[in-house]
């Protein structure tokens, strides 16, 4: 049931007093809902107002049928919304409910997909760049990117069984009990092609995306910039990093640069020390990892920390992937945008389980007493906030008091 209480203009939410003349400017909503998260077009509300005017003395059940042919006809691949005539301060208004697509990427036929395959960004339709276009095509074919192949790369084999070394390694730092360490299989290089890592050209190997990234990555975006800021702004940098390399490296790395730059405390009792942090740091490391194991990698921009009095900023490329909304994944559900790097970080323990990231930071957030933590779409990107409490600020506005002990 509509209610107007719930109406605002948003990335799910498009109203429009009518149909316009030039219908294009009513299909491209339309066809950015599909290929996002889908999403609602209200006809009968003014978007500027929020004035319900209503559909008038058209008649809604031929006015539904009108839509959907006008959708029919205009869109490709096929788009079939649900349209249901809703009443609203005694005014009849049409609901159209459009559902994330399938077979992306959605466009208008008259204009051609790489005019109007348009996105959803900050509640506004767009074209879709080609960057983006190519992940609703990869997307709509039900292919990784991760796991294609990295043309410009040859299969070793000397570094492919270097890979497979260090994986295990991991795999058994990341076990709590012997018997965890027991269980952890070796990994060889059929397993390597199982997971993603590498592929087949003919009947050889070869690496794919994801092996790059797990080894030379000569990737020049694929990295990590971090940044501790004075102050609440990005105007004045006290140090900043920028992590390279492997990217199952550039998680420590950066994480450790998290470490060094917030407050922590020595809680001591008996003969026993145990650090304390401001910030629930497996939270923070959770974030740090979801961002590399779920980014776009067809993004040209950088992962980025940003440290702040009041804040800590983890920014990651690509908008949330598959049709998925922030409800949704904060409910525990998860989409993969990269299988190879996923399977990998899984049988590294880095992931410890499927789509409970988000969470898990919630939560460890409010049993640290903290505010509720910042998830959110950001432009084309995803972004993770947590707040600091401000007692934990320093008097120099560095944000990095140093060590006390309890």
């Amino acid at each position: 049931m509509v209610e107007k209480i719930y109406f605002g203009e948003g990335k799910n939410i498009e109203f429009k007093r009518e149909i316009p003349k030039k219908h294009e400017k009513f299909l491209k909503d339309i066809v950015a809902f599909s290929n996002c998260t889908g999403g609602k077009v209200i006809l009968g509300i003014e978007d500027s107002t929020n004035i319900v005017y209503g559909i008038g003395k058209a008649n809604p059940f031929k006015l539904s049928d009108d839509i959907s042919n006008m959708i029919s006809d205009a869109c490709t691949p096929q788009i079939n919304p649900d349209i249901a005539a809703q009443t609203l301060e005694g005014r009849t208004v049409l609901v159209i409910d459009v559902a994330p697509g399938r077979f992306r990427p959605y466009y208008l036929k008259s204009m051609g997909k790489e005019a109007s395959a348009y996105i959803r960004v900050n509640g506004t339709s767009r074209p879709a760049d080609s960057r983006m276009l190519q992940e609703l095509e990869l997307e709509g074919q039900r292919i990784y990117y991760d796991t294609m192949q990295e043309t410009g790369m040859a299969y070793e084999e000397a570094k492919a069984l270097e890979l497979c070394g260090i994986m295990k390694e991991i795999a058994l730092s990341s076990c709590k009990t012997e018997d965890e360490k027991e269980d952890i299989q070796n990994m060889t290089v059929a397993k390597l092609e199982d997971m993603g890592l590498l592929c087949m050209a003919g009947r050889d190997y070869a690496p794919t995306h994801a092996f790059n990234l797990m080894t030379d990555n000569n990737v020049k975006y694929a990295k990590i910039q971090c940044a501790l800021f004075k102050g609440t702004e990005r105007d004045e940098f006290i140090d900043r990093k920028e992590f390279k390399g492997p990217i199952y490296q550039q998680i420590d790395d950066a994480y450790k640069f998290v470490l060094r730059h917030i407050n922590k405390s020595a809680q001591i009792n008996g003969i026993v020390r145990r650090d304390v942090y401001e910030l629930p740091v497996r939270a923070v490391r959770e974030a740090i990892v979801n961002a590399v194991t779920h980014r776009s990698y067809l993004d040209d921009s950088c992962i980025q920390i940003s440290v702040f009095d009041d804040r800590l900023e983890v920014l990651s490329p690509g908008m949330l992937y598959g049709g998925l909304d922030i409800q949704t994944a904060l409910e525990g559900k998860s989409k993969c945008r990269n299988a190879a790097i996923s399977e990998a970080f899984y049988y590294m323990g880095i992931i410890e389980a499927w789509g409970t990231g988000l969470g898990r930071i919630r939560k460890s957030c409010r049993e640290y007493g903290l505010e509720e933590p910042g998830i959110e779409e950001f432009g084309d990107g995803f972004r993770v906030v947590f707040y600091r409490k401000k007692n934990s600020l320093a008097e120099d506005g560095t944000g990095s008091k140093g060590e006390t002990v309890i």
